[in-house]
């Protein structure tokens, strides 16, 4: 009964989840009525407050003494005559107005002043404060809410903030947080379809899918990771595109892990507990997709999810087991709950040229390779984004993705960087060491799918992957071998990420979390363009 209704909540008319653009009732566009003015917060910043602090009244000062604020301290939030005045040590920190919608009385609607100038973050800082996921609460809940007054306050956008660059990068960044929140019993594989094609549909893209014996026959891995899984949860791999054919190609790929047990190689009890966020990555590059899609960037626009629910029954594959991929290279399975690779893999392939083949033959294994060399072309970026590995979050801890990128993408993986930092979304790049290559090597099979021990974990994974971003076979008259001597592989991106807050910040709560999706969206816009330019 709870799927039942939550999915009627998370699924409904009008897109996968039509609350992602929740925030816009607490940020408004334009200022409410004369009769009821926005209330002012005054901002005060610590290299200011001294100076602001004398030129008030005695009175006034006094007051302030007994409020405990006759020395400046960050983060503290004050009434002051008709006026809030909130106090923080940098308002251009990401998250320095994240507290307000919930601190101030949310009756109301506020507006910013400053004697310096506001950050363009403003409005962000403000709509990050104002997520929380509901959709699960009951008519218990309900009954308490009636009549109250709004969970959150609202604010009018300040003229220092882009309001259509807020409104992308939140409505992105909700989605990809509900996506990852949802139960996983309301966010299976079949649902995981749903929400892209409900998003598909919002903003003119197509979707198709690759199922059942076609699954099987294209792409096997993906087909034996989810196999075990019930019916109504079998695995498939969903292909989204958008944009002008000549535009530049961008291919995003997703782990779609919609649940994770591990396997036959179970994972205990406490390791499970957040195992619907395994389709964390399918999270963000839908997120990225939603904004890329809706701020119309001049990009040719692909997007394959690898949807799949790790389960264990008579049908799962097991330890010992050989799979064959989408391009024939075959993989001994060292451990079952380092399925993500799995999957990745035989979407990365596929990501790594454009299929424009005729839907009969979607499935087909590349090894029918004269029809997909005729029509293949390949991306100018490959980015995929994986909750990959354990060993990446012992590296860099839980809010920072590790961030790997192929000898062709060097460049754009600097660039990467440098747009995570202004961003305030950062990644952080990991060496692709060639010297650990040899630890996934398999006595009988072309790879193994874990490392030779517990160390570099995220570096083993992340070689792996590399193992499957190929150059697009052309159609040379030599055949594919011929071909692969002098093509080279499309710059590729690989983000392993933890995707969920462990506690809650303001802005950050606990729970389904975009990390490095902003940054990702800024370098597309700035490589090739934003629809305005």
């Amino acid at each position: 009964m709870l799927s039942t209704r939550v999915r009627a909540v998370a699924f409904a008319v009008g897109g996968a989840f039509p609350s992602a653009e929740r925030w816009k009732q607490h940020l408004l566009s334009e200022p409410p009525p004369a009769e009821t003015p926005a209330v002012p917060v005054l901002v005060l910043q610590q290299e200011e407050y001294a100076d602001w602090l004398a030129a008030q009244s005695d009175e006034r000062q006094a007051y302030l003494a007994a409020a405990g604020l006759s020395t400046f301290k960050d983060d503290k939030l004050s009434l002051v005559t008709a006026r809030w005045a909130f106090l923080t040590k940098n308002a251009s920190s990401l998250f320095a107005f994240s507290s307000l919608p919930s601190r101030l009385p949310t009756d109301a609607t506020y507006a910013l002043e400053s004697s310096l100038p506001l950050p363009p973050t403003a409005a962000l800082s403000w709509g990050l404060g104002c997520y929380s996921f509901d959709a699960c609460k009951g008519s218990l809940t309900r009954k308490r809410n009636e009549g109250a007054p709004p969970k959150f306050a609202s604010l009018v956008v300040p003229g220092a903030c882009d309001a259509t660059d807020t409104a992308t990068a939140l409505s992105g960044t909700f989605l990809c947080r509900d996506l990852i929140n949802a139960p996983a019993a309301d966010m299976g594989p079949a649902e995981l379809e749903s929400a892209t094609r409900s998003l598909a549909a919002a903003c003119g893209a197509s979707v198709s899918t690759v199922e059942g014996e076609a699954l099987l026959q294209g792409y096997p891995q993906i087909h034996a990771v989810g196999r075990a899984a019930a019916d109504a949860r079998q695995p498939r791999l969903i292909d989204l595109t958008w944009g002008e054919e000549g535009a530049p190609k961008v291919t995003l790929v997703g782990k779609g892990v919609c649940f994770d047990t591990g396997g036959l190689d179970i994972k205990p009890a406490s390791a499970m507990l957040t195992m619907k966020k395994d389709m964390g990555g399918a999270a963000h590059v839908l997120g990225l997709a939603s904004m890329v899609m809706r701020a119309k960037l001049p990009v040719r626009l692909r997007v394959l999810v690898a949807a799949v629910e790790n389960s264990i029954s008579g049908d799962a594959f097991r330890p010992g087991d050989v799979l064959v991929a989408r391009n024939g290279k075959t993989t001994e399975i060292g451990n079952t709950d380092a399925e993500g690779r799995l999957v990745l893999a035989d979407a990365l392939v596929e990501a790594c040229a454009e299929q424009q083949a005729p839907p009969a033959l979607r499935g087909a294994s590349s090894h029918g390779w004269p029809w997909r060399q005729a029509c293949a072309e390949q991306p100018e970026l490959v980015v995929d984004c994986a909750t990959l590995t354990g060993a990446g979050r012992v590296a860099l801890g839980t809010d920072v993705p590790a961030l790997f990128c192929n000898d062709a993408g060097v460049d754009v993986a600097e660039q990467l960087v440098a747009a995570s930092a202004s961003e305030q979304d950062q990644v952080w790049r990991l060496p692709l060491w060639p010297g650990y290559r040899e630890q996934i090597d398999s006595k009988v099979a072309d790879l193994k799918n874990i490392g030779a021990g517990p160390y570099g974990g995220a570096i083993t994974a992340a070689l792996y992957l590399n193992e499957f971003v190929e150059a697009p076979e052309d159609g040379a008259d030599g055949g594919p071998d011929e071909a692969a001597e002098t093509a080279q592989p499309p710059p590729w991106l690989h983000l392993d990420m933890m995707a969920y807050n462990t506690g809650s910040k303001p802005g950050r709560p606990e729970g389904g979390e975009a990390m490095g999706m902003r940054a990702l969206y800024r370098l597309i816009e700035r490589r090739w363009g934003s629809a305005a330019k």
